[in-house]
């Protein structure tokens, strides 16, 4: 069952976030990071197929960029904000072992956290 999935909660308005952008990369023992995939959320706040998965799962850091800034943007700036506080929320991790591994995000305008759920 080895296998990545992620979701994002917009704990703001208690709904799933949909319709955001999703960057998964690999990350070298350099630390060069290499896209793998990109996946846009669902109406549940879920992609529709894990991220990696089989053959395509593998030990080492990873990232997970979520792209949140234009998701926000609607309900939380006025026409005269220019910027976003929260645009893009990057969260490393690793893999270590062959079981499922879901990074969820919550995330709000102003704050986020994630842990490592099943």
């Amino acid at each position: 069952m080895k296998r990545l999935t992620t979701h994002v909660l917009d704990t703001a308005s208690g709904k799933p976030g949909s319709n955001i952008r999703i960057e998964l990369f690999s990350i070298n023992k350099n630390k060069e990071k290499q896209l793998v995939k990109t996946l846009i959320t669902n109406a549940d706040g879920r992609t529709d197929e894990p991220l990696l998965e089989g053959d395509t799962f593998s030990h080492g850091v990873w990232e997970l960029r979520f792209h949140v800034g234009d998701y926000f943007s609607d309900s939380t700036r006025s026409k005269q904000d220019s910027v976003a506080f929260l645009d893009e929320i990057p969260i490393v991790f690793g893999i270590s072992d062959d079981s499922h591994y879901h990074v969820p995000l919550l995330a709000s305008p102003w704050s986020y956290s994630t842990y490592r759920g099943s």
